[in-house]
């Protein structure tokens, strides 16, 4: 294609989408409101975006995390910080020769349909009112889903009335500030037990309250990274329940059960929630440095109330419940994700919009990075001609099945809207690709970039 794209945001799906479109001699440009590239994963981005605090390790081993066109060096542990991942970034964007690509300190303000085709976009740079519209062909949306923060909804009764500090955990950084306090985490997903488990060692007491109980993975199942159990001969029994019932029996035989470490039973099966993955937490209940409440019912003051009858009185209270999916610069009449859902073929299409991309809008049991790397492969093959879209009413079928199915196997939350399982995705977007290069009358085989859509662990290219 002739014509440029744009690309919206450097963080880890920006980039990988921006190393495939460079591979194959498409033109675009990369908008990032940051002075670096990395988005989530760049602790205390000036973007004011990153949701990293200084403890954070990935919960994802890197052969599983790492792109397929550049890996990660052996060098880098199992499970690197944010530190390492930033670098790591930083590495692939100078690897390919990226940066030259990418408009740093750059906020897009908008993006609309052009009246002739493709889109109007507008930017300009951080902190001035100056704006700049240019046109592209495509624009591919890669704002990344954890940064505008969900804090509960509705406000807890009285949550105005409280004496402390109540804070998302988007904002915390450090337990600087936490000690000798008392101190309630509302919450059970991965930011929940890291944070609990991170003030129980400066706090007077640290209370961990949920609406539900979790299934807690560790890191490390006999030794091996738990996720790499994604791309184990268990993986691919491709009967969902059987899967699950290995899944938890193995888990079970590792871990024992979560109710004999004071958390409540779960109400649901293994792998009908995004995993909660902690290494840490079970021991720090067990030890008693962890008080498990359920929900909160109200607050008065500096009293929590929960709705088992009991209280505490409690001084920071850290919400822990999660975030929207939002894009400011689209107009919501054009797309919007009310209650985290979206429409999207393959989660990667607006089937109303032509030439709007959305890649790494998903929550994998395994890592985003290689997905948006193959998303990126798909799209490119849309850009430059080599596959076409299914119809409008073909698409609308997949996403009307993909809904039925997350109803069917999750628990109806927000934070379960865009889930996929890691090598099912990777399979789907591979025949995809293949389906869409008939459609428009070539082999798949013609079509050639870097993205591997299904790759042995750890084999990097």
């Amino acid at each position: 294609m002739n014509e440029r794209v744009c690309i919206i945001g450097a963080g880890s799906s920006g980039i990988a989408a921006a190393q495939v479109l460079a591979d194959r001699g498409i033109d675009f440009d990369c908008f990032e409101a940051g002075s670096e590239v990395g988005g989530n994963w760049r602790y205390l981005n000036d973007n004011g975006m990153s949701s990293s605090y200084r403890s954070l390790h990935i919960n994802t081993s890197r052969q599983i995390m790492e792109y397929a066109s550049y890996g990660m060096d052996d060098s880098y542990p199992t499970y690197p910080n944010h530190v390492q991942i930033a670098r790591y970034f930083d590495e692939f964007v100078d690897h390919w020769g990226l940066r030259k690509y990418i408009q740093f300190r750059t906020e897009v303000t908008n993006v609309v349909p052009a009246a002739g085709g493709g889109w109007e976009v507008s930017t300009r740079p951080r902190g001035s009112a100056e704006l700049t519209t240019e046109h592209y062909a495509a624009v591919i949306v890669a704002n990344g889903h954890h940064w505008d923060a969900r804090m509960p909804e509705p406000a807890f009764p009285g949550a105005e009335t409280f004496t402390g500090e109540q804070t998302h955990s988007h904002y915390y950084k450090t337990f600087d500030g936490f000690e000798g306090k008392r101190v309630l985490v509302l919450g059970i997903g991965n930011s929940a037990c890291d944070i609990a488990v991170e003030t129980s060692k400066v706090s007077a007491r640290t209370f961990l309250a949920m609406r539900r109980g979790a299934h807690v993975l560790p890191k490390y199942v006999f030794g091996i990274p738990t996720d790499h159990l994604t791309t184990s001969p268990l993986a691919r029994i491709r009967i969902f329940p059987m899967q699950r019932t290995l899944l938890g029996l193995t888990v079970r035989l590792a871990r024992g059960n979560v109710v004999d470490y004071g958390l409540p039973a779960p109400d649901h099966k293994i792998a009908s929630a995004h995993p909660t993955i902690s290494d840490d937490l079970l021991t720090r209940l067990g030890h008693g440095d962890i008080t498990v409440k359920p929900n909160i019912e109200r607050i008065d003051g500096d009293t929590v109330h929960f709705v088992d009858g009991t209280s505490e009185q409690i001084d920071r209270i850290v919400y822990c419940t999660g975030y929207k999916i939002s894009f400011p610069f689209l107009d919501p009449q054009l797309i919007t994700a009310p209650d985290n859902q979206i429409e999207l073929y393959h989660r990667v299409v607006d089937p109303n919009h032509p030439g709007l991309y959305f890649v790494g809008l998903v929550q994998p049991l395994g890592a985003i990075m290689p997905l948006a790397e193959a998303q990126a492969g798909w799209v490119a093959d849309l850009l430059d001609g080599t596959a076409t879209l299914p119809s409008q009413g073909e698409m609308q079928k997949e996403i009307s099945g993909y809904r039925r199915s997350i109803a069917k196997r999750y628990v109806a939350s927000k934070r379960h809207t865009i889930q996929v399982d890691f090598l099912e995705h990777l399979r789907e977007i591979k025949l995809e690709r293949a389906a869409g290069a008939r459609r428009h009358g070539q082999s798949r085989a013609l079509i050639k970039d870097r993205t591997q859509v299904v790759r042995p662990l750890g084999n990097s290219a």
